[in-house]
């Protein structure tokens, strides 16, 4: 009696011969496109270059907005949900009162990385310790954002996000303000924090941060895009920052979401200005 399923032969040939064939379509693909150059790693996404006279005429079309009223601008030019940062992104401080604690800025952005370095063994002495802090700050995790710091500026950090890392501190911080910076966002974290809400620099973080940048993380890239709080952020867009988060807009469509903005908060200005009157509670900055 025949066996009711015969076994399946497969003659080991054709088989060969479709292996030899895909490795060379492969080698042959990468002889035709790929060049030293293309390993060395590529950039696809322009970086655009603005004039000082060019951001401060958007910063002042801006100015006064909130990021509910530019959330509405950004529904208004199509871009629902479109540049809102997560809410864990948050200020560090908030103001009630002449809200300090807001800003607008155009985007200048940095990104670190978690390093693959090992840190040095105990037992240097403290000079030796500090000079070998010293060259990482040097030759590994600097600032290379600090010359490109003009009025107006935010900074916008995509930091290593699982590292225990301060890359901001309360000097530093200090330091970017004298240059000109409005505010700072960050994926990640923050140290000194008492220090940086007594200074009363605009802050929006994940969380706090403890350790400092020496054989935690690497300089990787200034002024290219990157992903903060799940937003991609293009240097030279705009950063709206308020105690409901923090909103990132396109430089293309700026000026046409700050006009619509400004309508919204105008007409909610007018409509809370006559429920104070109603209530007679006297106006504060808010409806001003």
């Amino acid at each position: 009696m025949k066996p009711l399923l015969t076994p399946l032969r497969l003659s080991v040939a054709p088989v060969a011969m479709f292996l030899a064939l895909s490795a060379q379509i492969v080698h042959a693909d990468e002889a035709k496109g790929a060049s030293a150059d293309d390993r060395a790693g590529r950039n696809f996404i322009v970086t655009r270059v603005f004039s000082a006279d060019e951001d401060a005429r958007v910063l002042k079309a801006f100015e006064g907005l909130r990021v509910a009223d530019v959330t509405d601008g950004m529904d208004f030019v199509g871009l629902k949900n479109v540049g809102l940062m997560e809410p864990e992104i948050h200020p560090l401080w908030r103001d009630a009162k002449t809200y300090k604690h807001r800003f607008v800025g155009i985007a200048v952005t940095v990104r670190y990385v978690p390093t693959q370095r090992a840190a040095p063994p105990a037992g240097l002495t403290y000079q030796e310790f500090r000079a070998r802090e010293g060259k990482w700050y040097d030759e590994r995790s600097f600032e290379p954002f600090g010359p490109l710091i003009r009025p107006g500026t935010a900074i916008v950090i995509d930091e290593a996000p699982n590292a225990d890392v301060g890359s901001i501190g309360s000097n530093n911080i200090m330091s970017w303000k004298l240059r000109g910076a409005v505010g700072v966002v960050t994926g990640a974290t923050a140290r000194d924090t008492d220090e940086v809400i007594t200074e009363e620099m605009p802050l929006y973080l994940r969380k706090v941060g403890r350790g400092i940048r020496p054989w935690r993380n690497e300089v990787e890239s200034v002024n290219r895009p990157v992903v903060v709080g799940g937003v991609l952020v293009n240097p030279g867009d705009v950063i709206v920052a308020d105690g409901d988060g923090v909103l990132v807009v396109p430089r293309d469509v700026a000026l046409q979401v700050a006009e619509f903005a400004h309508k919204i908060i105008d007409a909610d200005k007018a409509g809370r200005r006559d429920l104070y009157q109603k209530l007679g509670r006297a106006e504060d900055a808010s409806v001003k």
